[in-house]
């Protein structure tokens, strides 16, 4: 009888084994990640910095996650200046975003060329000077002050909407995407709405539409 205990509960063990090993291997085999980079940087906003008071410099790496989803981590740095209706303000700092896309469609010969769509959480930790801020002075007269430098931060959410072409037939792409945002919290100073967000852009408006044509690279 004791034998029989035994037997049994052994191979409920050995059951019990076999059943997680082949749970495993069935979870490996629908998650088969194999490494896979693409690395841009948008040669447009860098173009049309030398011309204007706005200058932005900004890159993205995504990855082939699963299927047609895709990770993707943007960065940039951004200076730029706001002068209107009695504001003279500048500011400068890096940004960064977080987020996925996926692809809607793509071509059958090559999965990374198409059109995708998706969203990322982003932020920016920049530095923030006022040099004039209108004010209400007495009697309704019209004055102003000036703030010092002051860092301050920004978070938003984006969508993205965009597609890939490859370059002939080199490792080389073009992408081009919108990104509707959204401000969702900022810090003030003194209770001063922020004029301009690196990464964001004016942010006089809690929503915002951002553009990028980037170059791209994939390993």
């Amino acid at each position: 009888m004791k034998t029989r205990l035994i037997c049994t509960f052994f191979f409920s063990i050995l059951s019990i084994v076999c059943l997680a090993q082949e749970r495993t291997e069935a979870k490996k085999e629908k998650w088969n990640y194999k490494p896979n980079f693409m690395v841009g940087f948008d040669i447009l906003n860098a173009g049309v910095s030398f011309f204007s008071d706005r200058q932005l410099y900004q890159g993205f790496l995504s990855t082939k996650l699963k299927d047609n989803v895709h990770g993707i981590v943007e960065a940039g740095f951004e200076k730029n200046i706001y002068q209107k209706n009695g504001y003279d303000a500048k500011v400068n700092g890096p940004f960064l975003k977080l987020g996925m896309f996926y692809m809607l469609a793509k071509d059958r010969e090559n999965e990374f060329n198409g059109f995708y769509a998706g969203g990322k959480l982003a932020g920016s930790f920049y530095n923030q000077e006022y040099m004039s801020v209108p004010v209400r002075g007495y009697g309704g007269s019209n004055s102003s002050i000036a703030y010092p430098s002051a860092t301050q931060s920004t978070y938003w959410i984006e969508g993205v909407i965009g597609g890939r072409v490859q370059l002939f037939e080199s490792n080389f792409y073009i992408d081009v995407n919108l990104q509707p945002k959204y401000l969702v919290y900022t810090t003030k100073q003194d209770d001063i709405q922020p004029m301009i967000v690196p990464g964001f852009g004016r942010s006089s408006s809690k929503f915002n539409m951002g553009f990028a044509w980037n170059i791209a690279y994939k390993f």
